[in-house]
């Protein structure tokens, strides 16, 4: 993937999992509030890794 697609598949994810943690936390469902904290914690590392490209990116075309 490239970096915009992993910072916008991120974001997606971010916004999933904080929608199922508040759906877990509203319906007191403990396995749905996990698996938001889950899915929110995959896209901030999908987010981090996109922006991991760009500088790798920016530092080879500066070569």
């Amino acid at each position: 993937m490239g970096s915009t697609s992993d910072k916008i598949s991120g974001k997606a994810n971010e916004i999933a999992g904080k929608t199922k943690r508040a759906v877990g936390r509203a319906t007191d469902d403990p396995d749905m509030q996990a698996k938001g904290d889950v899915q929110e914690a995959k896209g901030k590392g999908q987010v981090a890794a996109g922006k991991v490209k760009d500088k790798l990116k920016g530092a080879v075309d500066r070569l």
